[in-house]
């Protein structure tokens, strides 16, 4: 087996969390974690290096590239749609100049290594916007090419980053002719919203779903700040970082396409509560709408299309809706809260 040295920025998110118990248990990579805020210990003896800094700091980065040399970056930090939309400054610098260095960090690596650099890069349902409840019901699942007119800055800054990524590998492969054929190897996934068992949830647009089922095992009540309708895509977790990995490990003559829908299932407020009941009949939900966010919610579809997914490199989630409950999310819910 190849040994392979990878970055992970945004350690400290829930995807993060996944991956990085995902490469420890797999083997044979050495994990280098960025984060704004230091990992806790026992996530912190998985790395080889844990780098407690922000991305906005490019001497930081050199000083990184410097004693490293990577196969892959895993680029995960973001500030997520909720704050987005209250920091838009915040938030363009974040996630459009921080992406910015990173790929400027993949290029300056590709070149003192001579060989691409993959590049991997988790977009989001955001990045689409449709108009109207109707419009997006008669939209159904749609494909990466359309309702790309995203209606938040979140949305706004993915679909520029994904446009960014792909841009580097164009223009990097006619620069470097001779150099490096193809510096950055970019690939992005869109996710749907991500619900895990081992991290809390974090406040994002998409996580009234994690929300209710966290309510319901510490027997506190719940209003979710969703109407009973909404519906979007979510996956589970380990689906979400088996996506990843997934993908980079795609030969590249494979991939028709630099980014990807990926998706398990899609469904409505009322029918994750359903679930959630079922598991914990003394749950105290309740369905406030907040105006903004269920706003963000009705701008993305209720459904994507993952056909290129699964034609290019097989992408098949482990979990449906059924199984992410009662394999994944349960079991680990309840023991957290066993103690209590």
């Amino acid at each position: 087996m190849t040994h392979k040295t990878v970055l992970i920025t945004g350690a400290n998110g829930e995807i993060g969390h996944g991956l990085i118990h995902h490469l420890a248990e797999a083997g044979g990579v050495d994990v280098v974690a960025m984060d704004l805020q230091p990992l806790d210990p026992a996530l912190s003896a998985k790395c080889v290096r844990v780098v407690a800094g922000d991305i906005l700091n490019t001497q930081l980065i050199d000083t990184v590239s410097a004693a490293f040399h990577f196969d892959a970056v895993y680029h995960l930090a973001a500030l997520l749609s909720t704050r987005a939309e209250r920091q838009p400054v915040l938030a363009h610098r974040v996630n459009v100049d921080g992406t910015l260095n990173l790929l400027e960090m993949a290029v300056t690596q590709a070149r003192v290594q001579g060989r691409p650099l993959t590049f991997l890069y988790p977009s989001s349902i955001a990045v689409y916007g449709l108009p109207s409840l109707e419009a997006k019901a008669k939209a159904g699942a749609i494909r990466e090419t359309e309702w790309c007119a995203p209606h938040t800055m979140y949305g706004i800054n993915k679909l520029y980053c994904e446009q960014l990524g792909q841009y580097y590998t164009r223009f990097y492969r006619q620069l470097d002719q001779g150099l490096v054929p193809q510096p950055v190897d970019f690939r992005c996934l869109r996710f749907p919203g991500l619900i895990s068992a081992d991290t809390l949830p974090a406040g994002g647009t998409s996580d009234f779903g994690p929300e209710m089922l966290h309510a319901a095992a510490r027997g506190e009540p719940y209003a979710a700040f969703v109407r009973d309708d909404t519906r979007i895509p979510f996956m589970a977790m380990p689906d979400a970082v088996r996506a990843l990995l997934a993908l980079e490990a795609t030969p590249p003559d494979a991939l028709a396409q630099r980014v990807y829908n990926v998706r398990a299932f899609n469904p409505s407020a009322a029918e994750f509560e359903t679930l959630v009941r079922r598991a914990f009949p003394a749950a105290r939900t309740t369905f406030a709408p907040d105006l903004k966010r269920q706003a963000i919610l009705d701008s993305w579809p209720e459904d994507v299309d993952d056909d290129a997914a699964t034609r290019d490199w097989g992408w098949r989630p482990r979990y449906d809706l059924a199984g992410a409950f009662t394999e994944y999310l349960l079991p680990a819910v309840r023991a957290r809260y066993a103690a209590r």
